[in-house]
């Protein structure tokens, strides 16, 4: 059954990631404007991925390789009704699980990578690429999913520019490096109409 509450980017849910061939806690990239996730990252191994629909893991749904990382337990005994609390939730790697998810939502916070809501009137629309020459189709994209790469580009920058401020290397060097970075977000900041918060936005040298 269809989980019925609404998110927004930045919320976390359950859901199930390939790379960890297992279900985990995942953070809401983008979503549409009925609060369905759209686009989420695993808090585990920061994979980033379609939503696939939620835990599958003993919810019946599609079955999932075994991971191989967990300990084998005792056979599980038989109930006649469904729990209260699932086996993952209280499992012995529970407590370690949800330590390492709020570890890596530190560092993301720290490095300014974390997930960024797109404004509320873009939501559920489309980008549109109209051929000039009549007779030729045009393209479109969820407005969503062009955000997300807006926004992966604007993180890796934002990383870029803590290395280059980290580097040992001649000062003018560093000057010349930062002022390329700077001229990489002055050239973004048409995009800024998307973001809801003004503090997520690109900022060129008149921002600095």
């Amino acid at each position: 059954m269809p989980d019925p509450r609404r998110y927004c980017a930045g919320e976390s849910l359950e859901d199930y990631c390939r790379a960890c061939k297992t279900d985990r806690l995942h953070t809401v990239m983008a979503a549409d404007a009925d609060g369905r996730p759209l686009r989420v990252v695993c808090g585990y191994c920061q994979s980033e991925h379609n939503y696939r629909g939620g835990a599958r893991i003993g919810t019946g749904g599609e079955s999932a390789p075994r991971a191989p990382a967990v300990p084998p337990r005792a056979e599980p005994v038989a109930r006649a009704a469904l729990p209260l609390v699932s086996e993952r939730e209280t499992a012995p790697d529970a407590a370690t699980r949800d330590l390492e998810t709020l570890i890596r939502r530190i560092v993301r916070e720290e490095t300014g990578l974390t997930p960024v809501a797109p404004a509320e009137k873009w939501r559920g629309g489309s980008l549109v690429l109209r051929p000039g020459h009549p007779g030729l189709q045009e393209k479109s994209w969820p407005i969503e999913t062009f955000f997300h790469k807006v926004v992966m580009l604007r993180n890796r920058l934002r990383t870029l520019e803590q290395q280059v401020n980290g580097l040992e290397v001649p000062p003018d060097v560093k000057v010349r490096l930062q002022g390329y970075i700077t001229g990489c977000y002055g050239s973004l900041t048409s995009f800024n109409v998307l973001f809801a918060d003004a503090e997520d936005q690109f900022k060129g040298s008149a921002g600095e």
